[in-house]
């Protein structure tokens, strides 16, 4: 058995990842009697940790938002800003850190008082940050559905449709995932019968129903995979040629939309990125120079087709497209 101190620390990081855990259960996890359990709650209480037991069939143990913060090291200011900054990350961009950032902002947001909470609320409300790049979702928002996803509990809310359209939606919630600068909610929708990704900017008064649910597989198993392909995100392409141009004329007429590394005094890399092959044709026209491309291979049948298109407009040559321009580089 686990010395009292670990074991206590176990309880609260056990209480955090549930809505509700039976007595029974908790007590197994942590490898001691419902007797000592119930000590070890208490040792809890006494630090500041606001855990509710419930008797019966369905009795057990959960962790509730506190009249002041437990002595996590942190005081209120701090509290307030460390949540504030869990909001910003969840919302960064930056791959991996989102969902983190929203699993530790419910752990945060799960034992703060209601007094910090609508501080947080505030500050964020009328915080515009660099970072995020999509609709700012309140942290309320955000925490209530990550712990109906962790708790397997069915969610209710009012949602707007692309078109406009309100509906008021039951669904069984899987995953959030967050996707160029938006926060999507996968879910089982209960009355269409079928998978669904809805945008959380677009849902509204979201309300736990308190009904458990069974999980259901999820098509393909990849939440994000499913996000993509319900919201038809285009892949993006990386174009990469060999520009004879110093590095310096070719930024001036990129500027920020590619990436320019010189070779030599007269020759330069540049990559661009793009969801469409024709704008990376258009640059490379704007900069009057001979170029090469590296990669990838369907850009060179893509200049050729645009080159057909030119050298028919100019009353040149009908020949197939192979053959338009003789002195397209190889890849």
């Amino acid at each position: 058995m686990a010395n009292t101190s670990s074991r206590t620390l176990t309880l609260l990081s056990l209480l955090q990842t549930h809505r509700h855990w039976p007595g029974a259960d908790l007590a197994a996890r942590l490898g001691v009697s419902e007797r000592t359990l119930r000590r070890d709650v208490d040792r809890l209480r006494e630090l500041g940790y606001p855990v509710h037991a419930s008797r019966g069939t369905d009795g057990g143990y959960q962790l509730e938002p506190g009249a002041v913060l437990p002595p996590l090291l942190l005081d209120d200011e701090e509290g307030v800003a460390l949540a504030v900054g869990m909001g910003d990350a969840a919302q960064s961009g930056i791959a991996g850190l989102d969902e983190a950032a929203v699993r530790a902002l419910t752990k945060v947001v799960q034992v703060l008082p209601p007094r910090l909470r609508a501080r947080v609320n505030a500050l964020r409300a009328m915080t515009v940050s660099a970072a995020s790049s999509g609709p700012v979702i309140p942290a309320e928002v955000l925490t209530m559905i990550a712990q109906a996803c962790r708790d397997q509990e069915r969610l209710r809310f009012h949602y707007t449709s692309r078109g406009g359209a309100q509906t008021e939606r039951e669904v069984e919630p899987h995953r959030l995932v967050a996707l160029r600068g938006r926060w999507y909610l996968v879910a089982y929708d209960l009355a269409r019968h079928d998978w669904r990704s809805f945008r959380l900017d677009r849902l509204a008064q979201p309300c736990n129903t308190g009904s458990p649910f069974l999980p259901r597989p999820l098509p393909g198993g990849d939440a994000a995979a499913f996000v993509r392909a319900a919201t038809q995100v285009p892949t993006g392409h990386t174009v990469v040629v060999l520009v004879h141009a110093s590095a310096e004329q070719v930024r001036r007429v990129v500027g920020q939309w590619g990436e320019v590394e010189p070779v030599d005094g007269h020759r330069c890399r540049l990559t661009m990125i793009s969801t469409s092959l024709d704008w990376p044709t258009q640059a490379l026209g704007n900069l009057g120079a001979e170029f090469e491309v590296l990669q990838p291979p369907q850009f060179v049948d893509h200049l050729r087709d645009w080159g057909t298109r030119f050298l028919h407009a100019a009353g040149g040559s009908a020949g197939p497209a192979s053959s338009a321009l003789p002195d397209m580089p190889p890849v």
